[in-house]
């Protein structure tokens, strides 16, 4: 693997710029795996990853020092789990302008977004809120809302340009909402973050019954 450039993120995180995001996946795997004692956090974002570190540790030299003698395997296999999150697309807002974009029916945008596996390749915007990549080519090229909504629920699901999401707390937000699960993913208070980074996600359909039965449940790891 030929090192990344490494570049100042402030003067207590260096940012690696990766050919890629399987590269950056790998390359975040092994800092973490190095284990370094002055180690506070990585955080990949597609082609990128951030590492956080301890000042009174080290510094910015020796901790880019330690980074370029870092040698992860190429192509190493990234230990990632697949999870299956439930989705209602009966409480939609926005399939119709989806399918209108696309050419597809109702039921085909449907039966694409839950027929792809999805990678997780970075968390953000809100706490727990994964960017979710990438849409089947049938599926990709919607636009975002013209102007977002000052308030998307818990749970909703939604998809823009290449990629689907979902927002875990309320929030505002101009993705198109095309469904909503009922499974808790963010909890502040307890410090609860099922989704990582390199994780694998199908979506599977529910009904609106199952839906009121579910609603409040964990996220199954």
């Amino acid at each position: 693997m030929v090192n990344p450039p490494l570049k100042p993120l402030g003067d207590q995180a260096v940012l690696a710029y990766l050919p890629d995001e399987a590269a950056a996946v790998r390359f975040a795997t092994g800092v973490r795996t190095a284990d370094f004692p002055w180690l506070i956090d990585v955080v990949p974002a597609y082609a990128t990853v951030g590492v956080y570190f301890d000042p009174t540790r080290a510094n910015l030299k020796s901790v880019r020092k330690a980074l370029e003698a870092l040698r992860p395997l190429p192509g190493a296999a990234v230990a990632g789990r697949t999870l299956a999150i439930p989705c209602c697309y009966e409480l939609q807002l926005d399939l119709e302008r989806v399918a209108g974009h696309t050419g597809l029916s109702l039921e085909q945008v449907i039966e694409l977004h839950t027929g792809h596996e999805y990678t997780i390749y970075a968390i953000g915007f809100c706490p727990g809120f994964p960017y979710l990549g990438y849409l089947p080519p049938a599926l990709t090229g919607v636009p975002r809302l013209p102007a977002p909504r000052m308030r998307v629920e818990p749970g909703s699901v939604g998809l823009t340009g290449r990629q689907t999401g979902l927002y875990p707390l309320a929030r505002p937000g101009g993705w198109n909402l095309i469904g909503r699960t009922p499974v808790e993913m963010v909890n502040v208070e307890d410090g609860y973050f099922p989704l990582r980074v390199g994780d694998k996600v199908r979506f599977y359909r529910i009904d609106q019954a199952e839906y009121e039965r579910m609603k409040g449940d964990r996220l199954r790891t």
